[in-house]
């Protein structure tokens, strides 16, 4: 396969750079390249931005808002998002439940939500882990009970990110209690305004506010809200996740990060010379660099083998990329930590200055730790591993 990119393609690329770099705020990057928390309000202006543009979700049929692009061309779109340090659309909205909504949705599902999911004038959040069933999802206890033509909602979710802005969730419920547990599950559409509901935030260890706990006690959700056939929503799991770990290989953001690191190193000193200018240091850059451009190799090799499988289910080989993409964002946060130095003591912007301009190291050690999450969700890489050796090496 040919790996380079055609005049075309590097044309598209320039079309990109330039409406990200002119059209979503300076500020809104800036905030994004040094690892700051976003508000709704930022995340909503750039949604918004690039849905104006017809860019919001490329990877969705046309007639839902998507485009006519080529696989490359959508791998181009991501790498220059990321590298531009916009904010991705809201992956619960766009890679996650819209997917599922156009794959296995009735066409009143279509016509009720993707639209609000596109231009995130609904947000979405996710209900799936529990306290008792994470990386094994299939072990949920929260039940959905057919009463009066509804569903009756009860149990507990945790880690939902940023449940404290959606309007709306998709939660996976148990409908069938005698069931081998991954074939009595089903996926239902739940608004957050039910009565019922209560979100109780989870702060984390930088004083932010990204994850919480979401309670369901007795909450009525019509049968309509069902996505798919009913005990078969582990199908629905399977097709969200395996969309989830292509996303989360984030090369374009980690090739930000790795150009940042190099910048920034240049110009801290380590005694007479720059810390670039260390040989030891110099090579975890570059073998960090090697990993991240086999990486990318290899995200170009599944979306050649998608374009030619015409599945609706998502490539195995997704897990492989959901892997080596957490480790080596996590390396790259530990890079730009070894960078900071004693300068990523204080998180808190307005304290990280010392009189010397180095308010980029205030959010490196927020960054560092939050990153440890990334081999953990969308499927921890243990479960991955195991993916891995079933479906795609056969054991």
């Amino acid at each position: 396969m040919d790996l380079r990119f055609t005049p075309e393609e590097n044309k598209f690329r320039e079309e990109l750079r330039t409406f990200f770099t002119t059209e979503i705020p300076a500020s809104i990057r800036e905030k994004v390249a040094i690892g700051e928390h976003l508000s709704k309000d930022d995340m909503v202006l750039a949604q918004k931005t690039l849905a104006k543009k017809g860019w919001a979700a490329p990877h969705w049929p046309k007639e839902y808002g998507g485009t006519d692009w080529t696989p490359i061309q959508r791998h181009i779109y991501t790498e220059e998002l990321q590298a531009c340090s916009v904010p991705q659309p809201l992956a619960f909205n766009v890679s996650m439940c819209g997917p599922v909504i156009i794959a296995f949705g009735t066409e009143a599902q279509k016509k009720r939500y993707l639209k609000g999911m596109y231009d995130l004038s609904e947000w979405w959040c996710q209900g799936f882990s529990e306290p008792g069933a994470g990386s094994d999802l299939a072990s949920l206890k929260t039940t959905a009970v057919k009463k009066d033509g509804h569903y009756i909602i009860n149990g507990q979710k945790t880690w939902t990110t940023l449940a404290q802005y959606a309007d709306w969730c998709f939660v996976l419920a148990r409908t069938d209690p005698d069931a081998k547990k991954q074939l009595g599950i089903s996926f239902i559409l739940v608004d957050m305004k039910t009565p019922g509901i209560t979100v109780r935030p989870i702060q984390t260890i930088d004083g932010g506010h990204e994850v919480n706990e979401v309670f369901f006690d007795d909450v009525k959700v019509p049968l309509e809200n069902l996505v798919g056939q009913e005990n078969r929503g582990w199908d629905c799991a399977k097709y969200l996740l395996g969309n989830e770990r292509v996303g989360i290989a984030r090369i374009g953001m980690s090739k930000q990060r790795l150009s940042r690191v190099k910048q920034l190193a240049g110009k801290v000193m380590n005694g007479d010379r720059s810390l670039m200018e260390d040989s030891r240091f110099a090579e975890k850059v570059a073998a960090v660099e090697v990993e991240l451009k086999a990486l990318e190799m290899t995200q170009l090799r599944v979306l050649a083998e998608d374009a030619k499988r015409r599945s609706n289910m998502p490539n195995p080989a997704s897990s492989i990329l959901k892997i080596k993409g957490s480790e080596i964002q996590q390396a790259t946060t530990e890079l730009l930590m070894e960078v900071a130095g004693p300068l990523a003591l204080p998180f808190l912007p307005d304290e990280a200055d010392f009189g010397s301009g180095d308010h980029w190291a205030a959010p490196a050690a927020p960054a560092y730790f939050n990153f440890r999450k990334v081999s953990i969700y969308g499927g921890s890489n243990e479960i991955q591993r195991n993916i891995i050796a079933k479906a795609v090496l056969g054991f």
